[in-house]
């Protein structure tokens, strides 16, 4: 890896095997396998994608739904492998990209407090000394003693948001996570973010909105049904990207 990179994507791309047939249950499925009857279809979720990324840049990474977005940030993270090229990473990754990873419904908040922590390698200490600040920042102080599944999809998003910015990793990869928040919310997180990267730390940002995208990010990344289509400046590439849409 070139040292001048934190994040070095090289020609990656992403196969996935998708069964041609419909089987409706796991004896079918269990035949089907030990007779080797199971047909598969490939299907190329990403295409020869090259992102290099140096420390404390801000990239954003735009498209329509099902372009690969989120499967890029995931092979990022490491929980995907590249079916070819390359991916490699220096340093601590914060990962928000599923809303609820790392959280247990039946558990309090205040328990998935420690739990994330621990996802996320923090010792039990280190969580003790920031939970304070952990509560204040999500703002859910009147709902620590609630379980995770009687939260709504912004509640989540607040703790989840707060629990991986307590620090301040190499990394930072949020996947539309601010999206179901408020509006009040979603500023202080992007402050926050501004923040982190004043301090060095690298973003990966994906979103719908092309103007919260130019608002966070220096750069931009635009991936279109698995393939890359332009990467740049962004306004360069969040212009070009509202330009074609507009014009359909």
């Amino acid at each position: 890896m070139d040292n001048d990179y934190i994040i070095e994507v090289i020609n990656a791309t992403v196969r996935f095997n998708m069964a041609s047939e419909k089987i409706d249950n796991l004896k079918e499925y269990l035949i089907k396998f030990a007779k080797r009857e199971l047909m598969f279809k490939e299907f190329l979720a990403l295409q020869d994608i090259n992102l290099r990324v140096k420390k404390g840049e801000s990239w954003g990474i735009i498209g329509t739904n099902g372009s690969g977005k989120s499967t890029l940030l995931k092979l990022i993270c490491g929980i995907l492998t590249p079916y070819k090229g390359s991916v490699t990473t220096t340093g601590k990754i914060a990962p928000l990209i599923e809303l609820g990873a790392g959280f247990d419904g039946d558990l309090t908040a205040r328990e998935n407090i420690f739990l994330n922590g621990a996802v996320l390698g923090y010792s039990k200490s280190f969580m003790k000394e920031h939970f304070d600040e952990i509560v204040d920042f999500a703002e859910l102080q009147d709902f620590l003693d609630m379980p995770i599944k009687n939260y709504s999809s912004g509640m989540a998003a607040r703790l989840g948001f707060s629990i991986a910015t307590v620090v301040r990793p190499d990394i930072l990869i949020c996947d539309e996570v601010l999206s179901v928040g408020d509006i009040a919310f979603q500023k202080k997180c992007e402050r926050r973010m501004k923040e982190m990267l004043v301090r060095g730390t690298t973003l990966l940002f994906v979103s719908h909105s092309a103007a919260t995208v130019q608002e966070i990010c220096d750069n931009a990344l635009w991936i279109e049904k698995g393939r890359q289509i332009m990467s740049g400046n962004v306004y360069d590439v969040t212009d070009a990207y509202l330009n074609k849409y507009d014009a359909e």
